[in-house]
């Protein structure tokens, strides 16, 4: 039997994916950043900039400020204790904030679901390319294994026509 023949018993669901994903190796690459819907792009950004320690801090400053200025500066209180303006405004942004978040989370979990999908068809094709080397060293050590018994056979039948016993 030949090195094809042995290679066509695998099943003909395993070929027939392993041809398929073989085919799409190169259709896995990441998505252009400028190909992204606007909505996209807004979002991402904005939860990329709260989410920053840039932001922490200088939004950590703004609060500070606006705390020293209504409590401690002998000036108009705009604001005075509780800061019901400024848990407004923390509020507003909170409020604008979480959607874009939301957005952001949403398109990367999207993201993550199609790259271990990807991993997923990567491992399975690995796997058949594995199954299938297995087949193909088999084969060529049954083959090995039929030639040198054919071999032996025929160095007994010379050793026999020279008149000489077989060591034991």
């Amino acid at each position: 039997m030949s090195l094809i023949a042995k290679a066509h018993q695998l099943h003909d669901e395993e070929r027939t994916l392993l041809h398929r994903l073989r085919q799409e190796r190169r259709a896995h690459r990441r998505p252009d950043p400028a190909a992204l819907p606007a909505g996209a792009r807004i979002a991402d950004a904005v939860a990329a900039t709260m989410g920053s320690w840039p932001f922490i801090i200088v939004q950590s400053a703004v609060l500070a400020a606006w705390v020293v200025l209504n409590v401690v500066v002998f000036m108009q209180h705009w604001d005075p204790y509780p800061f019901i303006l400024l848990n407004l405004a923390l509020s507003f942004q909170a409020a604008y904030a979480a959607p874009f978040i939301m957005m952001s989370q949403n398109r990367q979990a999207a993201i993550d679901r199609a790259a271990a999908t990807h991993d997923y068809d990567v491992n399975t094709k690995a796997e058949l390319e594995i199954e299938l080397l297995h087949e193909k060293i088999d084969f060529l050590r049954e083959t090995q294994v039929a030639e040198l018994m054919q071999l032996v056979k025929r160095l007994e039948e010379k050793l026999d026509a020279a008149g000489q016993a077989p060591p034991a």
